[in-house]
């Protein structure tokens, strides 16, 4: 999760120095950062001129037999290389004229940091990587997000991570926890264990704590048992610390756990949560309070079984402060979830 601003120069530097060069076909590159398990060209393809970040590769001398991605903007494919270059597999990364510049760059420059984060695997989780990175952004730029998140969605990626490395910090093993995380993927509730399910309501309101309900399937335990809903109070707060800091921060907690970390980092960015936009978050949250609650049939909710047959999808709010059922400590949660 460290700074990228270095790679994301010397590319743009590269790429620069490179747009010069007088060429009529074929591929001019400059080998850019430390050699680690393997080589990066920044590259451009002549006579379309495109922008690349080249992966070399020296004992993968066959690429499985798959389809690279492609996305709005950008495309992958494997190249041949002449010269001192050729004795390696190499797969690039190319901007189209439709993609912009600063997404790709930043792209690219991910890309570089992922892989320069696990200088001892072999190649083929190398390779691994670099697809996973390419297609966390693949989907993040499908749903053509802003390339930062609203001030409401900050709040509630900051209370799902503060959540998930609640549960790390309780005893759940670290890649059962990333792996339950499923908010960033569209999943109807939050966090997913066993037959069961949390979903994570986060605010900073004092005095009312308003809880959005995106479905009626949400919070419905007709359909998963058992449902929790954790909610999150938060403060902004001088001493706090921002999204990235948290982000951080759980990512710290998996160290030595290189398969969590490298899920933790896709689903960051299927979140939204963009490599290299770290300053773009000032606010600073400090965590109050948390509250879960399980769902049971005296629960205030909207459901498809509670509701006229008319009405085919429902988003509504609940005030979480109003509702008097018992708070259930951590270790009961996930004992009820089969976690422990």
């Amino acid at each position: 999760m460290g700074p990228q601003i270095n790679h994301h120069q010397e590319l743009l530097a590269t790429w620069r120095a490179l747009g010069g060069t007088e060429a009529n076909s074929g591929w001019q590159v400059i080998p850019i950062s430390p050699d680690g398990p393997c080589r990066f060209l920044a590259g451009r393809h002549f006579p379309g001129n495109e922008e690349s970040l080249l992966v070399g590769f020296t004992t993968m001398r066959v690429l499985p037999a798959i389809n690279l991605p492609q996305g709005r903007g950008f495309h992958v494919g494997k190249v041949s290389l002449s010269g001192r270059e050729a004795d390696r597999t190499w797969v690039a990364l190319s901007r189209e004229d439709s993609g912009s510049l600063e997404l790709f760059t930043m792209m690219a420059t991910d890309v570089i940091t992922t892989i320069q984060r696990y200088p001892k695997v072999n190649e083929e989780r190398i390779f691994d990587l670099f697809l996973s990175r390419i297609r966390a952004w693949q989907n993040f730029m499908r749903e053509n997000r802003d390339h930062m998140l609203s001030p409401e969605a900050e709040v509630g990626l900051y209370g799902e991570l503060y959540f998930l490395q609640s549960l790390i910090m309780a005893g759940l093993p670290a890649n059962t926890a990333v792996e339950g995380w499923e908010g960033p993927l569209d999943g109807i509730q939050d966090f997913s264990f066993g037959t069961g399910a949390i979903e994570v309501k986060s605010t900073v309101a004092m005095g009312t704590f308003p809880a959005k309900i995106g479905s009626l399937e949400q919070l419905d335990d007709s359909l998963i048992r058992p449902i929790f809903l954790a909610g999150i109070r938060l403060e902004l707060s001088a001493y706090g610390e921002t999204l990235p800091e948290r982000a951080a921060s759980v990512h710290n907690c998996l160290r030595g756990d290189s398969a969590a970390q490298s899920m933790l980092e896709d689903k960051l960015l299927r979140a939204g949560l963009l490599p290299g936009a770290e300053d773009r978050y000032t606010r600073k949250f400090n965590h109050l309070d948390t509250r879960l609650l399980l769902i049971t049939e005296g629960f205030p909710r909207l459901t498809r079984g509670n509701i006229a047959n008319e009405i085919r999808r429902a988003h509504y709010e609940i005030d979480l402060d109003l509702i008097s059922s018992q708070n259930i400590d951590m270790s009961s949660v996930m004992t009820e979830l089969g976690m422990i």
